[in-house]
């Protein structure tokens, strides 16, 4: 690659890094990043939401970048949430988060904020190479966690820590993991647990985001991202479906022509845009999971299954159970929370982690859910990197 090109794509990067102090929207001309985007959502349209408890949960909030996802999950207008106090590196950026979030008290990093004896959970929307870092900071200072994905970031080593630190501490962890409240997402998952797919056969998931020019982050971290680092949205349509794990993997790359996703452009040495994995189910299954940076066309997160007795694509069932009965739809949220973007789950996976602390008991994508999402997507990577060869995953289990 010639000098001059790799220089021209620095100097864009560190512009677009300078756009970042405008807010998430300055660099795409105002347009929302996708996935952020408010969604429809199913809802059960005769029930009532119905408190649990009246006490309200003192959380802590970290984040508030590019995606501003520090404040979209609807902690501060949920009815069982006070938040205590907000954090970002960046001033300006703390400010903004905590004017959004209606609070007073300000920390100028993770660090500083899990001091405070007044927190009881912290919500991580940092950095996904920080992730695990900051959850494992968060819970050994006595405070339940939850984070964006990944839950770690191309590290087992990492994976294996915060999971020990889950199980040794006995505080909640959860994974905001945005598919497993997709409308289609959370219907095969009822359906599943109904015993209506029987055992699933064949599962596909696939997440892709056309990224000619990188997402803007901080230190650059999604400059030339291995595909299957990032691999919770697409994974999730097998095990936020049956809680299984994937055990082996097989997968295929190519090369890209994007220039951040040349070896010499990223710190990853990575030089791949797409990844697909062929996984062995936990069921004895297959599945199929695709994550893409340079491919346009359609994007997002989208899944299918297909099961012993039944296979469903989008919101359409096919098989001989009769699911009629079922509850397809998803609970209505608190007065005031919003379902948000991502397929409508912002507010779902906020209210799911406050009600898993209020009943004590596990959040839908706790640690082993996490791991089994995010560890498989590792070996995945490590596998394209050896022209597809076939490599046992780590299984994590509570």
């Amino acid at each position: 690659m010639k000098s001059t090109s790799r220089r021209s794509f620095l100097k864009r990067a560190a512009a677009g890094a300078g756009l970042a102090g405008l807010g998430p929207m300055a660099a795409a001309e105002d347009k929302p990043i996708q996935g952020f985007e408010d969604t429809d959502t199913t809802v059960q349209k005769d029930a009532v939401w119905k408190p649990v408890s009246d006490r309200k949960v003192r959380v802590g909030i970290v984040g508030y970048g590019v995606c501003r996802f520090g404040a979209a999950f609807g902690f501060q207008d949920h009815p069982n949430v006070e938040v205590v106090a907000v954090s970002d590196l960046i001033p300006e950026r703390c400010s903004a988060l905590a004017q959004v979030c209606r609070c007073d008290k300000t920390y100028p990093s993770l660090e500083e904020l899990v001091k405070d004896d007044s927190i009881e959970a912290v919500f991580a929307a940092t950095d996904a190479p920080s992730h695990a870092r900051h959850c494992i900071e968060v819970m050994k200072h006595g405070k339940h966690a939850a984070s964006a994905v990944p839950a770690t970031f191309g590290s087992l080593e990492e994976a294996d820590q915060l999971y020990e630190c889950v199980k040794s501490t006995g505080l909640k962890y959860m994974l905001f993991e945005t598919s497993v409240f997709h409308n289609d997402a959370y219907a095969m998952r009822q359906i599943y647990n109904a015993g209506q797919f029987g055992k699933m056969v064949y599962s596909e998931g696939e997440y892709f985001h056309y990224m000619e020019q990188p997402i803007d982050s901080f230190k650059g971290w999604r400059i030339g991202l291995p595909p299957q680092w990032y691999p919770t949205h697409s994974n999730a349509y097998y095990t936020g479906v049956t809680g299984g794990s994937f055990t082996e993997v097989s997968c295929m790359a190519i090369p890209s022509v994007i220039e951040h996703l040349q070896p010499a452009n990223n710190v990853y040495k990575n030089p791949f845009g797409t990844e697909i994995a062929l996984f062995r189910t936990s069921e004895g299954g297959m599945a199929r999971m695709g994550v893409s940076w340079d491919t346009p066309g359609h994007g997002g997160e989208k899944g299918r299954v297909r099961g012993q007795k039944a296979a469903m694509t989008g919101m359409a069932y096919a098989g001989s159970g009769d699911v009629s009965k079922l509850r397809l739809e998803k609970p209505p949220l608190p007065p005031g929370v919003a379902a948000g973007g991502h397929g409508g789950s912002h507010g779902y996976l906020g209210n799911e982690f406050i009600t898993a602390i209020l009943e004590d008991r596990k959040p839908l994508v706790d640690v082993a859910w996490a791991l089994n999402m995010t560890v498989s997507g590792i070996v995945a990577h490590q596998s394209a990197m050896n022209d597809g060869e076939l490599l046992k995953i780590p299984q994590y289990a509570l």
